[in-house]
């Protein structure tokens, strides 16, 4: 085979073939350098064979983005119960926020009662002490009627120290009365001074809390960023899941890998008919296979009629009842390479919220409890060519 290397030599090369009828044939290519290639199609086997690859590789990637989501997910459980836990604190900063602001609302009021008696006591002291300088002042300038020139005038004894003893007492009195409202002053400003400090340590308190708060009030910011993040990143996982099992359908529409595979099931299903059957009393269910039977439902035939949903929980119950499968809901839902969403992540992902709705938890009922409308089916699938069996919905069932 020669090539040629200009493209006028190309040129001349194909016009040569036009004229000799030599044009390359179905499999056949020229490159761009001019050079003719001839390439066998593949045959139907080795189409199969590489569909199987790619599927596998498929598989492969599912199970990893699998193994990252449940990571994903740990971190995020791990992120919301510290959410959690810092929400509980910010609850107990801001209730002793709360408290201190009320303490200090108190301590005000009672700042301003003491303000007020340390007044009064002020005034009344002040008062008093005029009242006796005054009375002093009255004595001295009136001399004659002053208790002073009243004793000296006096010339009983009795009475002189009746007057003695007297001047005594008055005196006394007002030094006791002075005593006690300088006494009640002094109490005034301490409680006053006491309070006051009260309030300062309850301010700072206060100020020490608030700091309190900003930093949990900032980690709190960076915890619900960093969920946010992994809630993205969880998205992103999930829908990657859902394009692995898109992909992976896709692989399987080739026909002639599907009618191999169909064969294969045609016989399985014949056989599975021909078997031994069990009562479905007999069959003993588990505590989550309600919720396995309903969202297995929900994930194959979450849009189709409630017939559609009905039919394939009929399936599942046909294999749980026939001696070819496994005897468990269980073990029949996570058979190797028999649902597609239990492989593909996306049976666990509606598990994890229960994304089954209501009709799909009474076809599940309603098979588990014996009702089929397949008769004893235990596939189904797309249309198909080639393929009979009984159509209900978007699925055939065989």
């Amino acid at each position: 085979m020669k090539v040629f290397r200009s493209g006028k030599k190309v040129a001349i090369c194909l016009m040569i073939a036009l004229l000799t009828g030599s044009l390359p044939n179905v499999g056949e290519d020229v490159n761009l350098s001019g050079v003719l290639v001839v390439s066998a199609a593949p045959s139907t086997q080795e189409k199969i064979e590489q569909l199987e690859k790619d599927k596998l590789a498929l598989q492969e990637k599912d199970k990893e983005n699998d193994k990252t989501l449940s990571g994903l997910k740990g971190e995020a459980k791990e992120l919301q119960k510290e959410l959690d836990e810092l929400n509980s604190q910010m609850q107990e900063v801001v209730e002793r926020l709360t408290d201190l602001e009320e303490q200090i609302m108190t301590k005000e009021s009672e700042i301003s009662d003491a303000t007020v008696n340390l007044e009064d006591a002020q005034g009344i002291e002040e008062w008093y002490y005029r009242y006796m300088i005054e009375k002093a002042r009255y004595m001295y300038e009136n001399k004659e009627k002053s208790y002073l020139n009243a004793l000296l005038k006096e010339r009983n004894l009795s009475k002189v120290l009746n007057t003695a003893d007297y001047i005594e007492k008055v005196a006394a009195y007002d030094r006791q009365v002075m005593d006690e409202y300088t006494s009640y002053r002094m109490a005034c400003e301490e409680m006053e001074a006491k309070l006051q400090v009260e309030r300062e340590e309850l301010e700072v308190l206060k100020s020490q809390t608030k700091e309190e708060e900003a930093k949990i009030d900032e980690l709190i910011s960076k915890v619900k960023a960093s969920l946010n993040k992994y809630k993205g990143q969880i998205s992103d996982a999930e829908k990657r899941a859902k394009e692995y099992e898109e992909e992976l359908k896709k692989a399987e529409k080739d026909l002639k890998y599907l009618k191999k595979k169909l064969e294969e099931e045609m016989a399985l299903s014949q056989l599975a008919a021909n078997s031994t059957w069990r009562d479905i009393s007999q069959v003993t269910f588990a505590e989550g296979d309600r919720k396995l039977m309903a969202n297995i439902i929900y994930c194959e035939a979450g849009g189709e009629p409630y017939e559609g949903k009905l039919a394939v929980g009929s399936v599942i119950m046909n294999r749980v009842l026939s001696s070819r499968y496994p005897d468990t809901v269980t073990g029949v839902v996570y058979q190797k390479s028999q649902f597609s969403p239990a492989s593909s992540g996306r049976l666990a992902l509606a598990l994890a919220s229960d994304k089954a709705t209501a009709a799909c938890y009474q076809a599940a009922d309603e098979a588990m409890g014996g009702k089929t409308n397949v008769g004893t089916c235990v596939y189904f699938r797309r249309p198909v060519e080639g393929l009979t069996g009984i159509t209900i919905g978007g699925h055939i069932f065989y």
